[in-house]
């Protein structure tokens, strides 16, 4: 079955999708920079699937990502698709380690999405931006300030307790 056959499909729910393309990628035989190429194409429903199958994928085996994933997730948080906005979150949130100097460009995506109306959206972007605090690199002097803010006008329980979290973390 082809990336096309599996979104042609209608009898495979988007969670079934979401694994099968998922699974392709951790045994290989999907490349990580197809499956991208494809999802650059597709309407955003159809992206933010493709985005989720990289977030499952990158949750059980970081070493998928590359330079090109941080770069295309990165650029995916100013997409207009709240899914694509939050799934793109996660996937950075996943991968943040591996790219402790790179960050920056994704913290600038990241902060208008903390400040967005969709919980979903604000919820996985406070995921990855707690994620780049603790790797404790120089970000830190600019956001954990910014952090500060927003846990402090967050009015949602969730979201505002993954700020107290993370900022409970930095702490330690």
């Amino acid at each position: 079955m082809t990336i096309e056959e599996i979104f042609q499909d209608k009898t495979i729910k988007a969670k079934g999708k979401v694994s099968a393309i998922g699974e392709w990628l951790l045994n290989n035989e999907l490349p990580l920079d197809e499956l991208l190429a494809y999802a650059e194409k597709q309407k955003a429903t159809d992206k933010a699937t493709c985005i989720e199958a990289v977030e499952y994928a990158t949750k059980k085996n970081l070493n998928l990502a590359d330079d090109n994933l941080l770069n295309y997730v990165t650029k995916a948080l100013k997409d207009e698709e709240p899914r694509v906005k939050w799934e793109s979150a996660k996937v950075i949130g996943n991968i943040a380690k591996l790219f402790p100097t790179q960050l920056n460009q994704s913290i600038d995506n990241l902060l208008p999405n903390a400040e967005n109306t969709g919980t979903v959206v604000r919820w996985a972007t406070v995921y990855a931006l707690a994620e780049i605090l603790k790797l404790k690199t120089e970000s830190n002097i600019k956001l954990l300030p910014k952090i500060e803010v927003l846990c402090e006008k967050e009015e949602d329980n969730g979201v505002k307790k993954k700020y107290l979290d993370a900022l409970k973390k930095m702490k330690k």
